[in-house]
Order: C-alpha cells, then structure tokens, then sequence
C-alpha cells in the first residue's frame, strides 16, 4: 500500500457506533433500515428495508480491494443457474482522511435463515434436496466466465500464495502447480448458506481459483462433525479427488493449523490426519 496512505486503526464493527453509516446508506438507496434486525460482525453489517430487501455493508481497507474492484455481489447478479438472492443496487464510498472504503448492496431477502456459524457444531441433518441445489449452483458456477480472482478471507488467491501456505508439509522439490481455474465463491461456509431451501449468498469474495477451493472450505467448516464433513466429501468427490482438489485441501489444512489456532478447536486432529494423507498422495504424484 502506498506510505501516503495514513494508518488504518482496528475496528469492530460490533461494538462500534454505526448510526452514521446507515444513516448514509438510507440515503444513498432511498429507504430506511429496520435497526431491531441489525446483524453486526467485525466488519460487516446487514438489515433489513421498509420495502422488503435486505442491505448488505461493509468495511474494507484500500489495499484489500486492489485492482478489480469491490463490486463482487453486482458482478455475481450476472451468474446464470446458481441459487443466490437477487442484487438491486449498490454504493460504495471513502472515509475522509482514512485508508479504507465502505460498501453496501441491497438484495432480495434470503429464502430461508443461515445453517449456522461459518465453522458448524453440529450437524444440520440437511436433506437429500438441499444437496442436489448445492451441487447444481457450484456446478452451475464453475461454468461461467469472469475475470475476477477470487478473494479467500480477502486474499487474492495466488500460486505463490498457495505453495507458500503448504510447503510446511511437503517435501521440497514437490510440484505444487494449479491447472484448473474456474469460478468459485471463495467463502463458502455455513454461515453463507440457507435451509432447509438452499442459496448461497454474500458474493464479496468470488472469482478464479483452483478447482477444489470451495469444496475443501465447506468440508474444513465441517470437522467439527466428521459425518458432516464425510458428506462433503462424498457430495464434491470430483473436485476434492483432483490434484488441484488435493492442493485445495492442503491449503485448508493449513490454515485450520496455523500457529495461532485454538488449542482445542475440534478441526486440529482431522485437519492434521487428512494433511499428512494428502501430502502422501501428492509426493507419490
């Protein structure tokens, strides 16, 4: 980021005062916001309009943005046979005298509530439908055309990137390359998925990546319960059985065991159990 950019302090959006921000986007889109369903993350917000959508708003530092843009859910009302929420409109603007920029996108209403948190507990005991409207949408994605990159925990996702998170676990000299890029969402956890009607939503993230990347995200949101995780598995076996799947599940792995993780995440032995399977299977090419 250029030095003439002044600091960007840590904030939290849920325990911020964030009446000045909705109060602009009432503006900005001609309605009001019902505050009694405000949602509050680190640095997300999300409620809903008098007139029946939802808006989304975000907060998001310069050099997280980069190159492409931030218009990630306006570019994803443009994908054709994938079950997400209808976009409406969007604004996006700066703060004075702050390396960071806010975002908001009104859409339709969610069909159904969230699964869960990102990371799940226990298992949801999703029907056999809702699997099929899975599967249909990520396969239905990863036919579309898009120069977006995706965005992981709002990192462009990279080769370097990528080779750099898992040489911890393979011997040196092994090929790391990714073939097969397509479509993904890049954020694909329980937290950004309805039931027992399926959609997908919140579309920040999505672009380019390895063939693999959601499939191995939503099967590391599940370790916490392994028949959950196995469905995952079972369900996206064509992806997560590829080469670049196996890279892709590598790279969750390590970030499920990075050095800062919770000692007793439920994630940690599975994760480390398939990372030493998966590196096997890659050293042996």
């Amino acid at each position: 980021m250029p030095s003439s950019l002044p600091a960007t302090p840590h904030v939290d959006l849920r325990v911020e005062s964030v009446d000045d921000v909705l109060n602009q986007v009432e503006r900005a889109f001609q309605t009001s916001l019902d505050r009694g369903t405000l949602v509050r993350k680190r640095r997300s917000l999300g409620a809903r309009t008098d007139r029946g959508t939802w808006v989304r708003i975000e907060r998001r530092r310069l050099d997280k943005i980069g190159g492409q843009g931030w218009n990630g859910t306006e570019c994803a009302a443009l994908l054709d046979g994938v079950a997400r929420p209808g976009w409406h409109r969007g604004t996006a603007w700066r703060e004075p005298d702050d390396a960071v920029m806010w975002r908001a996108d009104e859409t339709d209403l969610l069909p159904g509530t969230p699964i869960g948190s990102s990371v799940i507990a226990t298992d949801p005991h999703l029907p056999d439908e809702w699997w099929q409207a899975l599967n249909t949408s990520l396969d239905a994605l990863a036919v579309q055309h898009t120069r977006r990159v995706a965005t992981p925990d709002t990192v462009t996702i990279t080769q370097s990137g990528v080779t750099e998170a898992i040489k911890r676990f393979l011997l040196l000299g092994t090929d790391t390359a990714l073939n097969h890029w397509r479509p993904a969402h890049a954020d694909l956890n329980w937290a950004n998925m309805t039931g027992p009607q399926f959609c997908l939503f919140d579309w920040e993230d999505w672009g380019m990546a390895p063939q693999g990347l959601d499939a191995a995200s939503l099967w590391g949101n599940s370790l916490a319960v392994p028949a959950l995780a196995e469905r995952v598995r079972r369900e996206r076996r064509r992806d997560l059985e590829s080469r670049d799947g196996k890279l892709m599940t590598l790279f969750v792995c390590a970030k499920i065991l990075a050095p800062d993780a919770h000692p007793e995440d439920p994630r940690l032995e599975p994760a480390r159990d398939m990372a030493t399977q998966m590196a096997d299977d890659l050293q042996r090419g």
